[in-house]
């Protein structure tokens, strides 16, 4: 078996300062600190993450809200009839495959923790073994983990990295282009100072995700507005005389 290629995860003092100024620029743009959107226990905020994946933010949160209304507890939540489940969170996409996924992992998590059905625990470990735990679960990765820790109460440092985020982070020059979404991770957190907070890095991720729905879009990005237009090796590229 070919042994997985390490990732490069060295970070020069000019890069870190060009990530540092694009912080500081769209903070001014968008407004820091970004007050957190939830207030949910660890345990929910997983639940929460995974039934968002390739889901509208409006439909994912009524899902939740619907699995929560019928199923009062996560106890009862494993321990119904797969199709109640799916029924429950019907408006997300996919859900055949996360109704399954979802009685999957409370029951590895019972096995787990003598029966405990909660990762308040979580607290007391490290953000590195945490994140481990975590993608030790089925269908758990670097962007679930990072949110269950930074989102969740636990306001843990944990860089989440979403497709606006990633798009924006390639475009900058943050990172080269044949970095895909989950090893991005990795490298953008090596960037962030070392002395930053944990509201910090959530603005940060919030930042360059909220430029990416409203200003740095996959198609037609409007170059002509852009508060880091200066330090955009892409938009330079489409607009060399200036974004205007």
């Amino acid at each position: 078996m070919r042994a997985k290629k390490s990732l490069d995860l060295t970070v020069t003092p000019e890069l870190q300062q060009k990530l540092i100024q694009v912080h500081d620029r769209l903070c001014q743009t968008y407004g820091c600190p970004i007050p957190y959107f939830h207030e949910l226990d660890p345990l929910s905020e997983l639940f929460s993450a995974l039934l968002s994946h390739r889901t509208r933010n409006a439909d994912s949160a009524n899902a939740f809200h619907e699995l929560r209304r019928r199923f009062p507890t996560w106890e009862l939540v494993r321990d119904a009839p797969v199709a109640e489940v799916e029924q429950a969170i019907a408006r997300c996409t996919w859900a055949e495959q996360k109704a399954p996924r979802i009685q999957q992992i409370l029951k590895l998590i019972s096995d787990r923790r003598d029966g405990d059905l909660s990762l308040d625990f979580l607290k007391d470990l490290s953000v590195t073994d945490a994140r481990a735990w975590l993608e030790s679960l089925s269908g758990v990765g670097p962007k679930t983990s990072a949110a269950v820790l930074s989102f969740s109460v636990l306001r843990r440092r944990a860089l989440p990295v979403d497709s606006h985020h990633h798009r924006v982070a390639i475009r900058l020059g943050l990172i080269v282009e044949t970095i895909a979404v989950a090893p991005s991770h990795a490298i953008l957190e090596a960037q962030l100072p070392s002395d930053w907070t944990a509201q910090q890095v959530y603005d940060n991720h919030e930042v360059l995700m909220l430029h990416g729905q409203r200003c740095c879009y996959y198609q037609k990005p409007a170059c002509q507005r852009c508060p880091v237009f200066d330090l955009c090796p892409f938009g330079q590229s489409r607009h060399p005389k200036g974004a205007a």
